[in-house]
């Protein structure tokens, strides 16, 4: 039965029409904020800025999966208001270019200063979410002198630290799974959005396209960076006044790991955001810009 089941669905995939979701009402995008590419090395980041020029630059480093646009949708107006928000795109992520192979965080905070080079920013607040949240550590050790103040967010410093073997094993049958059709692992979060109501449902078509909008093998090179990732021999190195934002249900990167990191970071400021998971970043956005604003001296 399941050979059946199996053949079937691979019949579909291959010879199937490629169905969208059924949404309700206009769609539109969730924000209006255009971006452009800048090359770092030999190859082009995608780049997104919002809010006055001359005001205090805050860079918005997004995790894995989605790129800056689909991570911090919700906190980018009201953040605009005070700061120049800066959204890069990871490689291989949203509009920045795909580069085969694997690669390490450390790569990724290299492609940030890149782009913060590049744009003519000496010194800015870094904000780092999940994956982005390695990569800012990786910045606030190896470049404090670019950093004013960080602020990590549902992130740790050794993010898989149980049943690793199993972990990566998971992520090479998903990888495998990608490769034929990457619809499933798309339709799985798109779901889970959608029951829980956590983007509007006008922003349906936007969130579903940018889902689609993956490399099913460059996709699990990030997984599988943040599964070789341990800042632990070094993060207590950090200097740079820190917050860590932990939301206390976080299914993706368990709350044990955050708050080992933080107390690795000397004098590091803690704020719980309770009985809520890593989509908190989208479902509670005003917990986050009223901590990233008072930490940043705005409130």
């Amino acid at each position: 039965m399941l050979g059946v089941l199996g053949l079937g669905w691979v019949a579909w995939r291959l010879f199937g029409p490629d169905i969208e979701p059924v949404y309700d009402g206009a769609q539109v995008r969730p924000i209006h904020v255009s971006g452009r590419t800048v090359l770092v090395g030999e190859h082009e980041l995608f780049v997104r800025e919002s809010g006055p020029e001359d005001a205090p630059p805050l860079v918005l480093v997004h995790g894995w999966s989605f790129d800056g646009e689909m991570n911090f949708f919700p906190i980018i107006p009201a953040l605009s208001e005070h700061f120049r928000v800066i959204v890069p795109d990871h490689r291989n992520h949203g509009k920045s270019d795909r580069i085969r192979g694997s690669f390490e965080i450390h790569d990724l905070a290299a492609d940030i200063i890149g782009v913060l080079d590049e744009l003519g920013y000496d010194e800015v607040d870094l904000f780092g979410f999940s994956m982005g949240g390695m990569a800012s550590q990786v910045i606030a050790h190896h470049h404090p002198d670019r950093i004013r103040r960080l602020i990590l967010a549902g992130t740790a410093a050794f993010p898989i630290d149980r049943h690793r073997p199993g972990a990566l094993v998971a992520f090479w049958l998903a990888r495998a799974l990608a490769r034929f059709s990457k619809k499933e692992a798309a339709l799985f979060t798109f779901r889970f959005l959608r029951r829980t109501r956590i983007i509007e449902s006008a922003h349906e078509r936007w969130m579903w396209a940018a889902l689609m909008n993956r490399d099913p093998s460059l996709f699990y090179e990030s997984a599988n960076a943040a599964w070789r990732f341990d800042s632990r021999p070094w993060v207590g190195e950090i200097d740079r006044p820190t917050m860590v934002i932990i939301p206390t249900a976080d299914q993706v990167v368990p709350a044990r790991t955050q708050y080992d990191l933080a107390g690795r970071i000397d004098g590091a400021e803690i704020v719980e955001i309770p009985d809520v998971g890593h989509e908190s970043i989208l479902s509670r956005p005003e917990v986050y810009v009223d901590a990233i604003e008072g930490f940043l001296g705005w409130v």
